[in-house]
């Protein structure tokens, strides 16, 4: 008989927040899988658990995820813990659990700590329909790619960020998005300096440039106003651009700024706007 993984959500930040089920099934498996076996033996301290512990990250997926099934095929039942949250969610979690359902193990998530779902649910924005997004790739490319393909998204968005790279996410996003577009930024939850920060992209982008960003940041974007039927014209659009120019900005941003409001393809804004220079 093949062994149970089960997906165990530890602490973003407060120990307390670990539940009874969560530190039973802790205890009462033959072993924990961890992203870091030092991180996960303060929290075994904290519950005063002793549990044989192995690795399993992002840089071993294939060795680490292939000796845990063949433990789990020989009956052992495993937790698979990260550092923080919830396993398997932006997380190398998930190849293990896909390797577990191709070979018929069975996999049982066990509610608890989720940074995504706390900072959706103080963020003021609408819960109701959401995308989760993870991190930015860090190759700007890539990540431009990424925002344009979200322009006309109009569900609430949600990015995981490290504070070294979230001035310059946020200026990405202000530029992809516009910079009334409203966004909270929930820093350190649960932690002793939690903060929740309800502004716009542009302010958010002014006032982290002017003050370093600390801790770990979920940022809660609010989606695309609804296109009316008609749509907005070019005209129109071109007279945002014109508007943005005036304050400064440059002609590309300003296009992208102007065709993330309107929903007009950005191509079309740019190339009226070039040919408009010409006339």
């Amino acid at each position: 008989m093949t062994g149970k993984l089960y997906l165990v959500p530890t602490p973003i930040g407060n120990l307390r927040d670990i539940s009874p089920r969560c530190a039973e099934t802790l205890a009462e498996v033959d072993f924990i899988a961890a992203e870091d076996t030092r991180v996960t033996l303060k929290l075994l301290n904290h519950l005063g658990v002793k549990k044989p512990m192995v690795t399993y990250h992002r840089h071993n997926t294939q060795t680490g995820g292939q000796a845990v099934l063949n433990r789990l095929l020989a009956g052992e039942n495993c937790a698979l813990v990260t550092d923080a949250g919830t396993p398997a969610v932006s997380d190398p979690g998930e190849e293990l659990v896909a390797l577990c359902a191709q070979s018929g193990v069975a996999v049982i998530a066990i509610p608890g700590p989720c940074a995504l779902v706390s900072a959706l649910a103080v963020s003021g924005l609408p819960t109701g329909r959401f995308t989760f997004e993870g991190f930015l790739a860090m190759n700007k490319k890539n990540r431009r790619a990424h925002l344009e393909s979200l322009r006309r998204e109009d569900r609430t968005m949600i990015f995981y960020e490290a504070p070294h790279k979230l001035t310059a996410t946020l200026a990405d996003l202000r530029d992809a998005f516009g910079a009334q577009r409203r966004v909270a930024l929930c820093r350190e939850l649960t932690k002793l300096h939690e903060e929740v920060r309800r502004t716009t992209l542009g302010e958010a982008a002014e006032w982290y440039a002017q003050n370093p960003p600390k801790g770990e940041f979920v940022l809660v974007l609010e989606g695309a106003a609804p296109v009316e039927a008609e749509g907005a014209s070019l005209e129109e659009g071109m007279k945002q651009v014109l508007a943005l120019r005036a304050g400064g900005s440059s002609l590309r941003d300003a296009v992208r700024q102007a065709a993330a409001q309107t929903g007009l393809p950005k191509n079309e804004l740019y190339d009226l706007a070039l040919s408009r220079g010409r006339e």
